[in-house]
């Protein structure tokens, strides 16, 4: 059996694909591997490709699912989203990073919170598309 953070990370991609299904977004790939690193959910809706990234957590004070989202991983975010978009010739498309944490508790309902344009893909806030 594989470790437990490990199922849990996968459970909660499985509950953030459903939410985000719910919501109207279509999954385009999931756990996509690049040669820097991994994009958990590329989702699209409305025409702007969502780079998803999923962050899962049980319940507890020290344990917020935005606290995964470090200075190093969203370089490495950035870097691999740059690569997926380089890849499918998609430079041109309208295109932002959302976080989805999910809190999975024993037999509760998991707690979902969705927020879009999470980070900046540059270091200004700008426009980090070459448009």
């Amino acid at each position: 059996m594989p470790p437990r953070h490990l199922v849990l990370g996968l459970r909660g991609e499985d509950v953030a694909a459903a939410f985000l299904g719910k919501k109207g977004y279509k999954v385009l790939d999931r756990n996509w591997r690049g040669t820097r690193g991994e994009l958990d959910l590329v989702c699209e809706k409305g025409g702007v490709i969502v780079f998803v990234e999923v962050k899962t957590r049980t319940p507890g004070p020290m344990n917020k699912p935005y606290q995964g989202l470090t200075a190093n991983k969203q370089s490495v975010l950035m870097r691999t989203v740059s690569e997926y978009l380089t890849k499918g010739d998609l430079w041109q498309r309208p295109c932002r990073l959302d976080l989805l944490g999910v809190e999975i508790g024993d037999g509760a309902e998991p707690v979902i919170e969705h927020v879009e344009n999470a980070c900046s893909l540059t270091p200004q806030g700008g426009n980090w598309q070459p448009w």
